[in-house]
């Protein structure tokens, strides 16, 4: 990893776990300044307990795509609108007049794409005097509790995915407040992927289904799919699996996306919320 400054700063970074079986919290650090050692753990956490949750930064945009930099590529979104003169960061927003937010149901980001993102770098830019939080859950944990029986019959399956429900010309968003801020029309997706990944870095096996882009298994129809795919998503919903993030201005969130769900809570009507988002290249899953 190349660091961002000459010489890292001195600190007592501490990793303190948000839930039992998703999330670390990290104090003690400064993202603009990380040693190699120090970015090796974060990176560490992030792939084994699916999402860092980093309070008390001041990354500006320049800072944040140099940070983002360090994990490998960068895929531009081509659906949310871009941070004016940075390309590379997405805006999640919702204005005070706006009713409907952006990723506000359980999902995995970019599921949909034929090499999904590897995961994002959320910073809150603008957060409501109360409420906004993310929710995320451990598709790794919810795979290791199914029966063994169910575990066998999933390996053997892939799921289809698709983007274009949602943000196509006459998609959910398009009906909503949101459609006017949002792109991509036009864009068409569908990609196939196992049903139970192994994540590519820890080797543990992942349940890689989502209520917000899965739309069937392969070989199954729709109506076949939805009863087998109810019953995992209810497991996935269950707290147990879960930990909240609480924003602050500053506040960063580095999640996995091959590991975990998340969902944006849509609890601060007549307030804005303003996220910066960097998005990292993936690779292909197996």
């Amino acid at each position: 990893m190349q660091t961002m400054a000459t010489a890292a700063i001195e600190h007592a970074m501490t990793l303190t776990p948000m839930s039992e079986h998703i999330g670390t919290r990290i104090e003690g650090v400064d993202l603009r300044h990380l040693d190699d050692g120090d970015f090796a753990a974060i990176r560490q956490a992030v792939f084994e307990r699916g999402v860092v949750y980093v309070p008390g930064q001041q990354l500006t945009e320049e800072e944040h795509i140099a940070f983002a930099r360090c994990w490998g590529g960068i895929d531009v979104n081509a659906y949310f609108p871009a941070n004016g003169g940075y390309p590379e960061i997405a805006e999640v927003r919702k204005s005070e007049n706006q009713k409907t937010n952006i990723g506000g149901g359980w999902h995995t980001d970019h599921s949909y794409d034929q090499v999904p993102a590897m995961g994002s770098i959320l910073i809150a830019r603008e957060t409501p005097p109360a409420g906004g939080d993310t929710l995320f859950a451990s598709m790794g944990a919810v795979f290791d509790s199914l029966s063994d029986g169910l575990k066998n019959t999933l390996r053997g399956l892939r799921a289809v995915h698709s983007a274009d429900h949602i943000y196509k010309a006459d998609g959910l968003y398009a009906q909503t407040d949101q459609g006017a801020d949002l792109k991509g029309h036009d864009i068409r997706t569908l990609a196939n992927h196992p049903v139970v990944i192994r994540h590519p870095k820890t080797g543990r096996e992942i349940l890689y289904v989502n209520p917000g882009f899965t739309l069937n298994f392969e070989g199954w129809t729709r109506e076949e799919s939805l009863p087998l795919l109810k019953h995992l998503y209810g497991v996935a919903e269950r707290e147990e699996f879960h930990c909240r993030v609480q924003w602050q201005p500053g506040s960063v969130a580095i999640w996995d996306n091959r590991s975990t769900w998340h969902y944006a809570m849509n609890d601060y009507h007549g307030h804005r919320r303003l996220m910066h988002r960097i998005t990292l290249s993936g690779e292909a899953l197996e």
